[in-house]
């Protein structure tokens, strides 16, 4: 193809390679676009399946693809591993953090969200959150150490602290990851030491809120708090963490000495709206139009975690993979209508498939709406779920003879500490 006619081509720039960027790619196939994929790493993450990896039942191979890989296949695509600085809407460019720019016809924004601290950032130095691969070989590293540091030492409150591990918010993430937690102490580890018990282990979920999973109905809720605390986790709810050092937690008045301290309790938007001076909520999320566009810019779309979003009963959109996907689809399907000539396609309509969440060995939840499942029949259909969603069958064929094997001899895998960068 001649190079006047690449220019020609109405050039597409999604910023994020995650579940809603690379989904609004995949849709625009053979869509004849000029497109530009930029994420600051090289990979795609599943993160539904990201706590595993910190948790030592999956290895980050396994949950994890490079998008060069992934979209070799398409000429239309180029991708690029940059970092966004800014978006200048005047002229129709983005700003890289090296001063680059890269001009655009139209724009996805697909950038996520991070973690929130309530105004408390200092707090992230020594409860770090989930939500890339570095975070989770960090947690693992964490959780892995305790146990090694503990078996070093006497008995006393030292030892005491190195076996306590608190996990701050009581969402999916929290949940799913102090079940592996507790599991790990009190089933997996406990013939691998000799001067410790692991099962003497304190592991503690604390949620400012009155219950657990609070977005699941009552029942379920009070399910998982019953799952949770079998396997030996401390519920403490209707608690908020007042002070995190490196030393512990203060829980209103009460001090906990503490050396593994886990944060599941707040995301904030990228900087996305600040590049574009949109209006956002309390979260950073902008507000979009129904298509999913920024008000005052038909051109730029924000979808996944960055975007406010609801449904058509006012109910804001969950920021979970199947919404970030269906909004990336959405768009796609808009840029193809312009491009055509046709009338925009009915505003963006989210689809609920139902919520899910692990509490450990087969205790799980399932919300279908009408239909709640709970327990084992529960935990089976997450597992088909999310290996349903993985990417390749390679990847099912290893998650899944992965879970198998942590399944039936009770040991996981993935339990190798490794180093920082120094």
């Amino acid at each position: 193809m001649a190079e006047t006619e690449i220019r020609d081509r109405h050039r597409l720039v999604v910023v994020g390679g995650g579940f809603g960027g690379l989904q609004c790619v995949k849709s625009l196939r053979g869509a004849g676009l000029d497109i530009t994929l930029i994420d600051r790493r090289n990979h795609h993450l599943f993160q539904p399946l990201l706590y595993q990896a910190a948790t030592t039942i999956l290895s980050p191979a396994e949950i994890a693809w490079p998008l060069r890989q992934m979209l070799r296949g398409r000429e239309d695509v180029t991708t690029l591993m940059a970092e966004v600085s800014d978006v200048d809407v005047t002229v129709r460019e983005i700003v890289l953090t090296d001063g680059a720019r890269l001009g655009y016809d139209s724009l996805v924004l697909a950038t996520g969200a991070r973690h929130s601290y309530f105004g408390n950032d200092t707090w992230a130095d020594h409860a770090p959150g989930l939500k890339t691969l570095e975070d989770a070989t960090r947690i693992r590293r964490m959780i892995l150490t305790a146990f090694e540091r503990a078996e070093r030492l006497p008995e006393g409150e030292a030892r005491r602290a190195a076996l306590t591990f608190a996990v701050i918010g009581a969402g999916p993430t929290g949940a799913e990851l102090v079940g592996i937690i507790a599991e790990l102490a009190h089933r997996i580890l406990p013939r691998d030491f000799r001067r410790i018990d692991t099962r003497d282990a304190r592991v503690m979920l604390i949620e400012a809120g009155d219950r657990v999973l609070s977005a699941f109905p009552d029942t379920l809720s009070d399910y998982a708090a019953g799952a949770l605390a079998a396997q030996g986790v401390e519920l403490r709810t209707g608690m908020a963490v007042t002070a995190i050092d490196e030393t512990g937690i203060t829980i209103g008045a009460e001090r906990i000495a503490c050396d593994t301290v886990l944060w599941a309790a707040g995301v904030q938007a990228s900087r996305a709206g600040g590049w574009l001076g949109a209006e956002v909520d309390r979260a950073g999320r902008v507000h979009v139009a129904p298509d999913l566009s920024v008000p005052g810019h038909p051109e730029v779309f924000v979808i996944g975690d960055t975007a406010a979003v609801s449904d058509a009963a006012g109910t804001p959109v969950p920021g979970i993979a199947p919404a970030a996907k269906q909004m990336g689809a959405h768009v796609a399907k808009i840029l193809q209508a312009r491009l055509r000539g046709n009338d925009a396609p009915d505003p963006f309509r989210y689809a609920h498939a139902g919520s899910l969440a692990t509490l450990g060995r087969s205790a799980a939840i399932a919300d279908f709406g009408r239909l709640h499942l709970r327990g084992a029949l529960a935990w089976w259909v997450w597992g088909i779920a999310h290996i349903f969603f993985l990417i390749g069958n390679r990847s099912r064929i290893s998650v899944a003879l992965s879970w198998l094997w942590s399944y039936a001899i009770r040991k996981n895998a993935a339990r190798l500490i490794t180093r920082p960068d120094r």
